[in-house]
């Protein structure tokens, strides 16, 4: 199943789910400040109960993560875990009210970006930088991107769970006959379009009906052209301006990508559409998130041919690019660990149980999921696309976490409302940024 809106569906409500959580403690008593450390240096007394929320009611994962605490239950009997799996908008309504009546419980699911970092300013996140820090044992067995994304601060408030990137799919096939080959560079891949309309071929399959696929453009564009502090410090809502001339430069190239690769009156067309158009040979390319390779395969319902006609790369930087070349946007799903919890130390136990090895390698056979355990996605458990996208994951110098959830949800929807106006020829990159400029100075009163 493609999980890709979870992360849309966030940022429209972020700021409305959260808005009670600045105020509030969690477990009762004063909310702690930010970057208060729980007790973790002593073993977990391995008894008692634990509380956890997760957002994967889905009939489709919820027995994995049942399973996982049926598995930790039964090594440690004198423990018991009352897991609730809610949906996703379901799961936003619940930590609002869990939230303003300080009942969060142990272990909780977020986004990363700033959905979690709300929960981060506001104390109800314990610091986990001495357990799950880059430099410690478990640390080291996660992909340093996926760790990243949870970090606030120069600290590691959260566990990812899975790993979800955005790549350019490409059909082999049509590449060779139209004599394009993989584009290392921005221009690169303009003139690979240039020869694949030449051929007869639509470039790039684009669906932009809800908005999120053109922002994931901007999100890794934006990664590119604009120096990463800049970038951190405008993510920031007390702290965005968005005046660095990178933020145009983004739109700019945006425009041209869809100039010359796109796909007409992509405002109109689905996601879902503009996919099968690629998987039936119409396009050549789709920019894709790694969630939904599994439906590039036979066993996920792709034809034959085409299941053995395609790979993928990273959409290419421009040249001599301003902002971090080797960023990915993407980001994990992660849990946070109540920082007012009085069993942290049995959470965080917990969630190293979830993700060791074999629940990782679990996971990914059974979800189809990557998960940001080191080497955890193998031939006997995934497929040669799946197993090389991890590869390139931990590659990444970070993630570039979604541009509609590592942002404030005003700057989210005003970067929403003008791409979509871009693509509608009705604004150009100049009138979003304003659009986008207003909206941060709204986000910081």
């Amino acid at each position: 199943m493609n999980r890709k809106p979870k992360h849309m569906l966030a940022a429209l409500v972020g700021g409305a789910a959260l808005m009670a959580v600045a105020a509030c403690g969690g477990g009762g008593g004063a909310a702690p400040k930010a970057g208060s450390q729980p007790e973790l240096s002593a073993p977990p007394t391995k008894a008692g109960t634990l509380t956890m929320v997760t957002k994967f009611a889905d009939p489709k994962y919820a027995p994995y993560f049942e399973g996982v605490v049926k598995d930790y239950e039964a090594a440690n009997p004198q423990v018991k875990i009352q897991l609730d799996q809610v949906a996703d908008q379901p799961y936003k309504d619940k930590i609002r009210v869990l939230s303003a009546s300080k009942q969060l419980p142990d272990i909780y699911f977020s986004w990363a970006g700033d959905f979690a970092n709300k929960f981060v300013r506001a104390g109800l996140a314990a610091d986990l930088t001495s357990v799950v820090g880059p430099t410690t044992e478990w640390g080291k067995t996660l992909a340093p991107a996926a760790l990243k994304a949870f970090e606030y601060d120069g600290k590691n408030y959260g566990v990812p769970i899975d790993l979800d990137g955005k790549y350019m799919a490409y059909n082999k096939t049509i590449f060779e006959k139209a004599g394009v080959t993989v584009p290392k560079t921005l221009p690169e891949l303009l003139t690979a379009c240039d020869k694949l309309k030449s051929a007869g071929v639509q470039p790039i399959a684009l669906g932009n009906q809800f908005g999120w696929p053109a922002i994931h453009y901007i999100t890794q564009l934006n990664a590119y052209n604009v120096p990463p502090a800049t970038l951190a410090s405008d993510y920031n809502p007390a702290t965005g301006q968005f005046t660095d001339p990178g933020y145009v430069k983004a739109l700019q190239q945006f425009s041209d990508i869809n100039t010359k690769c796109g796909t007409p009156n992509a405002n109109g067309i689905s996601h879902e559409a503009a996919q099968a158009n690629f998987m039936s040979g119409k396009a050549a390319m789709q920019y894709v998130e790694s969630v939904e390779f599994n439906a590039f395969t036979e066993k996920g319902g792709a034809s034959p041919t085409f299941a053995k006609s395609w790979d993928f790369f990273r959409l290419p930087p421009p040249d001599s690019p301003a902002g971090d070349p080797k960023a990915l946007t993407g980001a994990p799903d992660g849990f946070l660990v109540n920082a007012k919890s009085q069993n942290t130390a049995l959470a965080v136990d917990f969630l190293m149980f979830m993700t060791n090895k074999d629940n990782a390698s679990k996971m990914t056979k059974e979800l189809g999921w990557l998960s940001p355990v080191q080497g955890s996605a193998t031939p006997e458990n995934s497929f040669p696309q799946l197993t090389k996208t991890l590869e390139d994951m931990n590659q990444a110098s970070q993630f570039a976490i979604w541009l509609d959830t590592v942002t404030h949800a005003d700057v989210a929807s005003a970067y929403l409302a003008g791409v979509e106006g871009m693509l509608g020829g009705k604004l150009t990159p100049e009138q979003v940024v304003q659009a986008v400029q207003k909206a941060a100075q709204k986000a910081q009163k």
